[in-house]
């Protein structure tokens, strides 16, 4: 393999931490990077010196851009990302909606603006988008969550195009239902809430599911990209429909 160097955003926990785990394992340097510096180090601690501490906000591209001056990042993966609620737009806070769109729309565009000019110039590189299940299909209460993800989805259909013939690669992977703490704001904290809501009835994915299908298209020739990959438990197909009463007007 000819990539050295990765960044992970939100690489303290849950899948990013096991996508660090991996591309640690495969012999890359892995960049981690998320806002809990003791989590990060907890981290190296256990994988070594190939994985460098990275904390900052993944909102803050200026201060991620200092922080990596002079690395040559040959793997991003955009992972990070945030559901602030589950309840129907009109029922959200202007800040709880402009917060899902900076973390899993703005952020990753800028990282990917952040990287790309290196990556171009060495003639070789691989972006993943980490999406989900909620771009293409309906959940309820996720309005802006399942637009921001659509967003990344289809900015990377386009960055594709502009980039063939460059040697950077660009995969999306679209997880399901993966047991992991990212619900737990929308929950208030009760993780035993969360689990028995999610977790219990059908067998979600893991962490590390998400992280070897990532290795696995890092893995194949350069001249090979694996563009869209939809990643779902066996249990779990998106769909389905509603047909509530009609409303009662008043007179």
């Amino acid at each position: 393999m000819e990539y050295r160097t990765a960044l992970v955003t939100g690489a303290s926990k849950g899948i990013g931490a096991a996508i660090a785990a991996a591309l640690v394992n495969e012999g890359l340097t892995v960049h981690a990077l998320a806002r809990d510096l003791s989590a990060l180090e907890s981290l190296a601690a256990r994988l070594g010196p190939r994985l460098k501490p990275l904390a900052a906000d993944v909102r803050d591209h200026e201060a991620i851009a200092r922080k990596l001056d002079g690395v040559p990042v040959d793997v991003l993966v955009n992972n990070a990302g945030g559901l602030a609620t589950v309840r129907p737009l009109h029922e959200q806070s202007a800040e709880e909606t402009a917060e899902v769109v900076s973390l899993n729309l703005t952020a990753p565009l800028q990282m990917i603006r952040l990287v790309l000019p290196g990556m171009i110039e060495r003639g070789r590189g691989h972006i993943f988008n980490l999406t989900s299940t909620a771009a293409g299909a309906v959940f309820p209460g996720t309005t802006t969550y399942g637009a921001a993800k659509a967003g990344l989805s289809q900015a990377g259909r386009i960055l594709r195009y502009d980039l063939a013939g460059t040697g950077v690669r660009l995969t999306e992977i679209a997880p399901g239902r993966v047991e992991t703490d990212f619900y737990m704001k929308a929950f208030d904290g009760d993780r035993e809430l969360l689990r028995n809501r999610m977790y219990t009835r059908q067998r979600p994915l893991g962490p590390e599911d998400v992280a070897a299908v990532l290795v696995s298209a890092l893995r194949l020739p350069d001249h090979v990209d694996v563009a869209e990959l939809v990643v779902t438990p066996s249990e779990q197909a998106a769909g389905g429909h509603t047909y509530p009463d009609a409303p009662k007007r008043q007179s």
